[in-house]
């Protein structure tokens, strides 16, 4: 599916950085950053151009191919991983930053990744997540086709549990990112930190 969404030239979800990243990149620390289940790498892409050392996972060998094309573009060089997250290991206290937008998993492999993130987070590492929640299939603007598949402040805490959680908010707002999200979101945005 992912690779014949990604195997148009044009960008699906466009080249900007997400919103909520693009606001909240500073509070990443210096250092290596992984972003989960990148797509086309808007995101990464942006990240390296701020100066961090970026690693990027995707399973979609399309994706990996336009996120290597962007960075080309972009004058920035990151590590690109072609791998589904439920076989890449996370590592320990690896990553200043850590950053989820939109990666939106089949529960059982979403708990797996979000119960390695905090021990895969240097001491002091911060985790961005954007996510939609439940309320999206209201608005059909993008977003995982069933409920199960998102997000919700009860869901992070629950799952997030060894984080220090410094944001945490479910909102509406415009997401306009290409041609895959466009129009009102109800979303979920997490900022934790790993105490030190």
């Amino acid at each position: 599916m992912w690779d014949q969404r990604y195997g148009d030239d044009d960008y699906f979800y466009g080249t900007r950085p997400n919103d909520f990243l693009a606001k909240n990149a500073g509070r990443i620390p210096a250092g290596p950053v992984l972003c989960l289940a990148e797509g086309e790498g808007r995101n990464a892409a942006h990240l390296a151009q701020l100066g961090h050392a970026v690693t990027a996972v995707d399973a979609s060998s399309a994706g990996i191919a336009k996120t290597e094309r962007l960075c080309a573009e972009r004058g920035v060089a990151i590590e690109c991983v072609h791998a589904d997250l439920a076989d890449f290991d996370l590592g320990e206290a690896r990553w200043s930053g850590i950053v989820s937008i939109f990666a939106h998993l089949p529960p059982p492999l979403r708990q797996r990744v979000h119960a390695a993130i905090p021990a895969a987070l240097r001491p002091g590492g911060i985790l961005l997540l954007e996510a939609y929640t439940p309320r999206q299939l209201q608005h059909g603007t993008g977003g995982p086709p069933v409920a199960e598949l998102m997000m919700s402040e009860a869901v992070l805490r629950n799952e997030l549990a060894g984080l220090e959680i410094l944001h945490l908010q479910e909102l509406e707002r415009e997401v306009i990112e290409g041609r895959g999200h466009t129009g009102t979101g109800a979303v979920v945005q997490l900022i934790a930190r790993r105490p030190d």
